[in-house]
C-alpha cells in the first residue's frame, strides 16, 4: 500500500529551494508514495515543471489577502464580514514598518496567520514542511501526520532568526533535513537539545539533465578571443553580493579589460544594482536577463561563473555550473569550501571587491589556470540523485539511520 507524502511550500517562483524540491519530485518512487503538494500561492515559473503524479491541493482561501495592499484587503474582508482575518492583515501591515529583519518578521507574524488558514483534513503517514519559516510552522500546526520533516536551505546564524522561537516546532519534528553539513553543524551549535534530529541530504541534481538542457538554442553572444563573459543566477539579493561583484567588475573596467556580465534572476535589489550600473556608465555592459526556466544554456556559453555570496547553504547554482564545467569564482562564505577546492576546480576569493577583482583577472589572463578549472569538473561526479535515499529513510522514521 502506497504512503500519503504532503509536502508543504511557499510557492514555486525560480529559486534554490523550489528548484530543489521539483527535482526532489522528479527523482521520487511513485509506485510506493502518494504525494500531495501545498503551495501557499499557486505562482511560479516553476508550476509547469510538477510531476504529473503530484496532487496539488487547493489555495488556502485567505491567503490572498496578505499579498494584496493593505487598504484593500481590508475593504474586501470587512464586507465579508471576516473581522478577525481584517485584524490579522493589520498586524502584518505594523511588523512590516517596525521590523527590519524579514525573518522575524515571518516568525512574529506565524500566529495571527495561522489563525486565517485552514488545517489540512487528511491524514499523513509523512508531512514535510520543504522551507524554513512558514512551511514548517504550517506543517507542525496545520497538518496530521505519523512522521514530520522540517527542511532548511540557509544558514539560521545569517539570518538573524529568534532561536527560542523555533524551538517549538523543532520539539514536534521528528527530523529536521538540511542541505549540507556544514549547516548541520551549525544547527547542532545553535540547537544542542535536538543534535539527534539533523540529517544532512544534499540538493538533488541531476547531471544527464543539465546537459540536455544546456543544449538548448539562447540568444547570448559568445564572447571572442579579447573579450569575457560572466554570469550569475540566483535571487537578486543582499546576501548574493552582486553589490560586490558591480564594484569588482568596474574595478576591471577601469583597467582596461572588455567584459560583459549577465545576471539571471529577479530580486528586491535590482534597482540599487540598475542606480549603481548607471552611476558607474556599465549600462552597455551589464544584462539582466530576468528569470529563466532553463540557465544552463547561457552557463555553457559564457566564460565564467561568479557569485561572491554573503552567505549560503548549499548553492544549487554552483553545483549546476560544476556539472556543465564552467570555471567558477566564489567569496569566502562560511560553507565555500563544500562548494570549491580552491584554485583546484575554481576561486575562493575574500569577500570584498578588490579580492574578487584580482581573482576575475587571474581567470581572465590565465588561460591555463581556467583549462586547469575545466578539465579537473569534467572529471567529478556531481549528480545527487542518491540522496533520495536518504528521505526514503526518514520517512520510514528509521531511528537507526545514520549520516554518511
Amino acid at each position: 500500500m502506497k504512503k500519503n507524502i504532503l509536502f508543504v511550500m511557499n510557492h514555486l517562483v525560480c529559486g534554490g529551494a523550489e528548484k530543489s524540491l521539483i527535482s526532489l519530485l522528479e527523482t521520487m518512487d511513485y509506485s510506493k508514495y502518494h504525494v500531495d503538494l501545498f503551495l501557499f500561492r499557486h505562482e511560479g515559473m516553476f508550476m509547469n515543471k510538477l510531476p504529473k503524479e503530484v496532487t496539488l491541493l487547493p489555495e488556502p482561501d485567505n491567503y490572498k489577502y496578505f499579498d494584496m495592499p493593505i487598504k484593500t484587503a481590508s475593504k474586501e474582508l470587512l464586507k465579508k464580514g471576516e473581522i478577525k482575518t481584517a485584524f490579522n492583515r493589520g498586524v502584518l501591515g505594523y511588523l512590516a514598518k517596525t521590523e527590519n529583519n524579514g525573518a522575524v518578521m515571518e516568525q512574529k507574524f506565524w500566529r495571527y496567520l495561522s489563525k486565517s488558514i485552514d488545517r489540512v483534513e487528511k491524514n499523513y503517514d509523512v508531512a514535510i514542511g520543504f522551507q524554513e519559516k512558514n512551511p514548517i510552522y504550517f506543517c507542525v500546526d496545520h497538518v496530521k501526520a505519523d512522521v514530520k520533516i522540517g527542511w532548511i536551505h540557509t544558514d539560521y546564524k545569517k539570518l538573524g532568526i529568534n532561536p527560542e522561537r523555533e524551538q517549538r516546532y523543532f520539539t514536534k519534528l521528528d527530523y529536521v533535513a538540511t542541505v549540507s553539513e556544514e549547516l548541520v553543524s551549525s544547527l547542532k551549535e545553535q540547537f544542542p537539545e535536538y543534535k539527534d534530529k539533523f540529517k544532512c541530504i544534499y540538493n538533488i541534481v541531476s547531471s544527464s539533465v543539465i546537459d540536455k538542457m544546456s543544449l538548448e538554442k539562447v540568444e547570448l553572444k559568445e564572447a571572442d578571443d579579447n573579450s569575457t563573459s560572466l554570469i550569475s543566477v540566483g535571487r537578486l539579493a543582499k546576501e548574493k553580493g552582486l553589490d560586490i561583484t558591480l564594484e569588482a567588475f568596474d574595478i576591471l573596467v577601469k583597467k582596461g579589460y572588455d567584459i560583459k556580465w549577465y545576471l539571471i534572476g529577479e530580486g528586491n535589489v535590482k534597482a540599487d544594482l540598475e542606480r549603481g550600473i548607471k552611476m558607474r556608465q556599465l549600462e552597455e555592459r551589464i544584462v539582466f536577463l530576468g528569470m529563466k526556466e532553463n540557465p544552463y544554456s547561457y552557463i555553457r556559453k559564457a566564460d565564467i561563473f561568479i557569485q561572491a555570496s554573503r552567505y549560503e547553504g548549499k548553492s544549487i547554482s554552483i553545483n549546476e555550473a560544476k556539472i556543465l564545467a564552467k570555471p567558477i569564482l566564489i567569496t569566502n562564505f562560511e560553507t565555500a569550501k563544500s562548494h570549491i577546492k580552491n584554485n583546484f576546480n575554481g576561486i575562493i576569493a575574500d569577500m570584498d571587491a578588490v579580492s574578487v577583482a584580482n581573482n576575475l583577472e587571474r581567470l581572465i589572463r590565465n588561460r591555463d589556470l581556467t583549462e586547469k578549472f575545466i578539465i579537473n569538473l569534467k572529471t567529478e561526479e556531481f549528480g545527487t540523485e542518491n540522496e533520495i535515499e536518504k528521505l526514503y529513510e526518514l520517512m520510514e522514521h528509521k531511528k537507526d539511520y545514520q549520516e554518511n
